[in-house]
């Protein structure tokens, strides 16, 4: 089986990314010839597989993908015997894995609270509009026969949106090393609060996401004024406006009680250093942070706008609500300074996402390609 993965752009902190090292790790012992698509490659990024570097030149971020579209759909018209996931939004694939979710529904949640004229500029904006046509093409493409969905809210979204079946939008969470992701990574908690200067009875609660007004950080400032001086927020993430948010934990009087630990390639032992997970989020498709925290045996407060939601309230190990309502999250924040209910839901993440293993992902993916291959053998 020959299997090519469209990726445009690697970032070290992305979600994206995460899952194909995941699977690539997982499926590199399965006997499938993996190509991976991209327009740049570290020789060191990944081993087992084969690059294929596809860097045409651009202007500007709609250049930028509309330009990588047509080149890989020109470069992999000639293969033979390939079946093409992409994780780009291209009417040339066999399967699509809605990673981002749904661009429409993404940018109407951006939306909802801003003025008419900034929804005006929005849906001027050529970017947006390129992605937008690029999505109705997919899911309209006569090629296209499945679409991983990493979550259920993205199957309805694509459902109710788009009109494809359920049987061709198969839900695949993605993996998580709970080996890795552990509560034991506790042991390293006093030695990261002593030196991020966070006290060592203050309840921390822990947002990692890069992109700060998507994740809520605003919103979980916000509620935090809310709070005792007990509760304490750490920030893990990059945003070009974080001197913004820094000035806003100025004036609602929190500064004190927030750290900005910026990115971080290893966010492990913040996670061991918190108390509970925070991201309001206004649209995530899954969030592969919400998925580590649980399994490090963290409760989790999140949005109804993010697929890792359905997993909190199906295993009662956390609170989701909505994004922008400010009281909502303080108050979910305030249940949990109660360390015995901290205790329970955290252990009710941690069992949610146990069976979320890479083999099982591996499992699940194989089974999909070898089902779509089955027609031409």
């Amino acid at each position: 089986m020959r299997l090519a993965l469209v990726r445009q752009r690697y970032t070290p902190y992305g979600g994206a990314e995460r899952f194909i090292e995941r699977a690539l790790e997982a499926l590199s012992g399965r006997g499938i010839d993996i190509l991976i698509v991209t327009r740049r490659w570290s020789a060191a990024a990944t081993p087992h597989v084969t690059p294929i570097i596809i860097d045409p030149p651009h202007l500007g971020r709609r250049w930028r993908q509309a330009s990588f579209d047509r080149a890989v759909c020109r470069r992999l018209a000639n293969e033979l015997d390939l079946l093409v996931q992409s994780h780009e939004r291209i009417a040339c694939c066999d399967i699509y894995r809605a990673g981002d979710g749904v661009h429409a529904v993404w940018l109407e949640e951006k939306n909802r609270a801003r003025g008419a004229a900034v929804r005006l500029a929005t849906r001027l904006d050529p970017f947006h509009r390129y992605l937008l046509r690029a999505e109705r093409a997919l899911f309209a493409s006569p090629r296209l026969k499945a679409v991983i969905c990493i979550s259920k809210m993205v199957q309805r979204e694509i459902a109710e949106r788009f009109g494809l079946p359920e049987e061709r939008l198969p839900v695949i969470y993605n993996a998580i090393d709970t080996d890795a992701y552990h509560p034991r990574l506790r042991e390293a908690r006093a030695s990261i609060r002593t030196c991020a200067a966070i006290p060592g009875d203050a309840t921390v609660f822990l947002l990692v996401g890069s992109g700060y007004a998507r994740k809520g950080v605003a919103q979980a400032l916000a509620a935090l004024a809310r709070l005792p001086t007990s509760a304490h927020l750490v920030v893990v993430g990059r945003d070009r406006h974080e001197r913004r948010y820094r000035r806003l934990a100025q004036n609602l009087g929190v500064a004190s009680r927030v750290t900005f630990a910026g990115p971080q390639d290893d966010p492990k032992p913040w996670y061991g250093a918190a108390d509970v997970f925070l991201l309001p989020t206004l649209y995530d498709a899954l969030s592969n942070a919400v998925l580590e925290a649980m399994a490090c045996g963290l409760p989790v407060i999140t949005s109804t706008r993010c697929g890792a939601g359905e997993l909190v309230t199906a295993h009662d190990a956390g609170t989701v609500c909505d994004a922008r309502d400010v009281p909502a999250i303080a108050h979910a924040m305030q249940q949990l300074l109660d360390a015995d209910l901290r205790a329970c839901q955290g252990a009710a993440a941690r069992a949610a996402v146990l069976p979320l293993t890479p083999e099982a992902m591996a499992t699940r993916l194989l089974a999909l390609y070898e089902e779509l291959l089955a027609p031409a053998q």
